[in-house]
């Protein structure tokens, strides 16, 4: 078991709210009293996805609010039935995943009725055996690409190299309503509008 941390779990909070509003990991290493590879270790990883989910939300949304109104909600349905889908995929990976674990479980209580001496004596069981193992293997296969897609797609965001770099202007997020230059969920939005 590793060390404990010398800071609470509200300061961790403090630091993962302060870096996604733009603060050096640097900086708050040096006012908390911890190293920069410790922060980068505890929140590096779930900044850079909040930042990325952010960006993805900002570019749907304007997406969305550029689209008419019969437009949006065809849009609507369609991303509800996606949900939707996505929703039975897990379910059916979840399923499958159970159906796995029975059927190997089935065939390792089998496997042990097998004559080790004179395995011929146990032909029958070993073809039994194959036969659920097989099955076994053939229901892993929705769940083990659920997962590997997941890993492809965490991968393809980590390598994506932060979208923060994009800049749309306060317009364009909150309508006509100027504001301040400030970073939200990782987009600059700088003030376009006038004062």
């Amino acid at each position: 078991m590793g060390r404990k941390s010398k800071l609470t779990e509200s300061q961790w909070a403090q630091i993962e709210k302060r870096l996604l509003e733009g603060e050096a990991s640097r900086a708050l290493a040096k006012e908390f009293g911890v190293s920069e590879g410790l922060i980068r270790k505890r929140k590096g990883t779930r900044v850079k996805q909040i930042k990325t989910v952010g960006n993805q939300l900002v570019t749907a949304e304007l997406a969305y609010r550029a689209l008419d109104s019969g437009t949006r909600e065809g849009t609507q349905r369609y991303a509800a039935k996606l949900l939707a889908i996505s929703d039975d995929m897990l379910d059916g990976a979840a399923h499958a995943a159970s159906t796995f674990r029975q059927l190997s479980a089935i065939a390792s209580t089998e496997m042990k009725k097998v004559d080790v001496v004179d395995p011929h004596l146990s032909l029958d069981t070993l073809k039994a055996v194959s036969s659920l193992t097989a099955m076994a293997n053939e229901a892993a296969k929705t769940p083990i690409n659920l997962i590997a897609a997941n890993k492809e797609a965490v991968r393809d965001m980590a390598q994506a190299d932060s979208p923060a770099a994009k800049t749309i202007s306060w317009d364009e997020f909150y309508g006509s309503a100027p504001k301040p230059k400030q970073r939200r969920a990782g987009v600059i939005l700088e003030n376009t509008g006038t004062q």
